[in-house]
């Protein structure tokens, strides 16, 4: 009886945790192949692949260390100086124009562009068919 109840405290139990194979460079998307889980309960690790596969290295992993949640993210969509769509949609009024984006952004993420014409800079968020939308 008395083992039983020692078996039941908690964190007496192991969690599986993720941990790179292989060097990955910061910008590289990640492979099945660069990691690995461990039977270790490692403090802020991801506890499956799933949860990196496809995304991209925000930082340089290291073989045997921990992949926490912020050392990855979605894949950058637009790179610094390339070229993309600028929209403002108020109502019925949709204006388009083309811009210089002056970083990386993945979808979702805030970006500052330059707009081509005017030579203005704006900022906007990037929607994931690598638009810029701009305004209220």
């Amino acid at each position: 009886m008395r083992w039983m109840i020692l078996a039941l405290l908690p964190g007496m139990a192991m969690a599986d945790s993720l941990v790179a194979t292989r060097v990955v460079p910061a910008r590289s998307v990640i492979a099945a192949e660069d990691l690995t889980l461990v039977a270790a309960d490692i403090p802020d690790a991801l506890t499956s692949t799933e949860a990196a596969l496809g995304f991209e290295a925000r930082v340089t992993l290291y073989p045997g260390r921990a992949v926490r949640a912020e050392d990855v993210g979605p894949p950058a969509l637009v790179e610094r100086n390339g070229l993309v769509t600028l929209e403002y949609r108020a109502g019925a009024l949709n204006i388009r124009a083309e811009g210089r984006a002056l970083g990386r952004a993945a979808a979702g993420d805030s970006l500052r562009v330059m707009n081509l014409a005017s030579r203005t800079t704006v900022t906007g968020r990037l929607d994931p068919d690598g638009v810029v939308r701009v305004g209220p």
